[in-house]
């Protein structure tokens, strides 16, 4: 009997010291509530609004120092991330140091991520990998704030287009916060460093390799003109790691465009139109060599040299003479071997090439001497005359370059086109001067730079167009010649949907016969 009274009465103390508890626990928060100096709960102030009004201003008040309020819980809970972050780092390094067992859960962490940074280290970040052939290179694809230029197109994809899958929406505008943060992260700028958001985003390339993941190269605008800050990631699978973050500078680079020529004279200047526009008063870093075969409307080719360098006070151009026939490979060598300035970048051109100065500015950012060359993917133009229908209605050439499935293509099996530094080219050993006429030099150079240790960038280039023109295959070129050229020309002319509407007009037209035939039938 006196144990169960002496329980019983242990129960109530219990039960009442509970009671205690949970009132001094109320008592100290409403004692702790911060209050504004002129708060007063349910009732508004004696000179202040009344009824709804006051309510309402209480009520956005009350808003307001919530917002304030988990603003700041949001910066003191990022500052805590941060400590724990460094003290696990610091923790990993002395578990590290003690040798900690393998089984451990701070050596799994390490483990991991030492795989994870082997993997950058076997991708092709920092320097590149030896290739068997032209078609063992994964390609990049570039992108805007709002677009993606992608080779894969198939018969449904675009060659320019906003990404509609989720994922690569989602990865992309990952990529883009990921570098705004590095750029904005207090550990890596100064305090006087204005703050970088995504409109500062100019372009990017990325490309994937299924086995190591997704390196992504983004471009932003710097501080001063022709100054561009570059960062570099890469998703191992996983999180993106920062590889390295480059201070840009392109105000003294100077692009040498190497034109090789024979003839075509309305081409060259329809060219140095484009030429003087984009180049010369547009960007103003640029010089020009001429390679001229043979001696036939040289004097017409000179002349429109002549007339753009009075016209647009220009005398960055030189022109070289050759005899013999037309090789665009010994053409594009002499051209690159002739500069007897400092190292200078590069760009192989034709004639029937139409290129914007932002294009200047892409062939800048992605070379390096000693490091990176690049290969831009050009956008061909379809023959105006199919996808206009008539001539009568073909646009002026400006509205023609357009980047839609209509109207061209992204011309990846062309490598004719390329920036690279001249120390790289004489390096590598230039071009093969044996080819003749018209093909295959370009692939032989692109082959060279893929056996080297050379990153070579492969991306389309949004503002890299190659014009229409008819193209004759010569009976004198070799067998495999011929065949590229045919090739080249078939993909030329027009769309798959628009080479079948030609395929099958009489098709169609007869189908039209025959519904007129009924419509009058009907009416009589």
């Amino acid at each position: 009997m006196l144990r169960r009274g002496l329980l019983a009465w242990a129960s109530r103390v219990v039960v009442l010291l509970v009671l205690l508890c949970c009132a001094a626990s109320v008592l100290y928060m409403l004692a702790c509530t911060p209050r504004g100096d002129d708060e007063r709960l349910g009732l508004p102030r004696a000179n202040g609004p009344t009824g709804r009004a006051g309510s309402q201003a209480a009520v956005l008040s009350w808003e307001e120092r919530h917002r304030d309020h988990v603003g700041s819980l949001k910066r003191q809970i990022a500052q805590l991330q941060d400590e724990l972050q460094e003290r696990s780092e610091q923790l990993r390094a002395a578990q590290q140091r003690a040798g900690e067992p393998a089984g451990a859960p701070g050596r799994a962490q390490a483990d991991l991520l030492a795989f994870l940074r082997s993997q950058v280290d076997r991708a092709e970040v920092h320097a590149g990998v030896k290739q068997a052939t032209e078609y063992a290179a994964v390609p990049f694809d570039s992108f805007t704030l709002h677009k993606v230029y992608q080779l894969e197109t198939g018969l449904t994809r675009h060659p320019e287009e906003k990404p509609v899958r989720k994922d690569k929406r989602d990865e992309l505008v990952e990529a883009i916060q990921s570098a705004v943060e590095a750029l904005n992260s207090p550990a890596e700028s100064s305090p006087d460093q204005r703050p970088y958001t995504a409109s500062d985003f100019i372009e990017g390339i990325y490309r994937t390799e299924r086995d190591k993941g997704t390196l992504y190269e983004l471009t932003f605008r710097g501080d001063h003109k022709h100054e561009f800050r570059r960062l570099v990631l890469f998703r191992p699978f996983g999180p993106i790691m920062k590889v390295k973050k480059e201070q840009l500078n392109t105000a003294s680079t100077l692009v040498n465009v190497i034109v090789p020529l024979a003839r075509r004279v309305d081409k060259f200047r329809q060219f140095m139109q484009n030429f003087r526009e984009m180049s010369i008063q547009q960007d103003g870093r640029v010089h020009l060599t001429v390679v001229y075969f043979g001696k036939e409307e040289m004097d017409e080719v000179k002349g429109i040299l002549e007339n753009t360098s009075r016209a647009a006070n220009f005398r960055n151009f030189t022109f070289i003479q050759l005899s013999g026939e037309f090789s665009r490979g010994k053409g594009l060598d002499v051209g690159a071997r002739s500069w007897k300035g400092s190292n200078v970048l590069l760009f192989f051109c034709d004639v029937d090439i139409y290129f914007t100065s932002e294009f200047l500015n892409t062939c800048r950012l992605n070379t390096q001497p000693g490091k990176k060359v690049f290969y831009p993917v050009l956008f061909s133009q379809y023959n105006p005359g199919i996808i206009y229908g008539h001539h009568d209605a073909v646009p002026a050439l400006e509205q023609q370059l357009v980047i839609k499935k209509e109207t061209g293509f992204w011309r990846d099996f062309g490598f004719g086109m390329t920036c690279q530094y001249r120390s790289d080219f004489i390096n590598i050993g230039g071009f093969d001067l044996d080819i003749r006429g018209w093909g295959g030099e370009d692939v032989h150079l692109y082959r060279k730079y893929l056996h080297s240790n050379l990153v070579v960038v492969r991306a389309p280039a949004r503002g890299l167009f190659h014009l229409w023109h008819e193209k004759r295959c010569e009976d004198e070129l070799a067998p495999e010649q011929y065949r590229m050229c045919i090739q080249s020309k078939a993909m030329n002319e027009a769309s798959h949907g628009q080479l079948g509407m030609l395929v099958f007009r009489h098709e169609i037209e007869a189908h039209l016969r025959r519904q007129r035939r009924k419509t009058g039938s009907r009416k009589s």
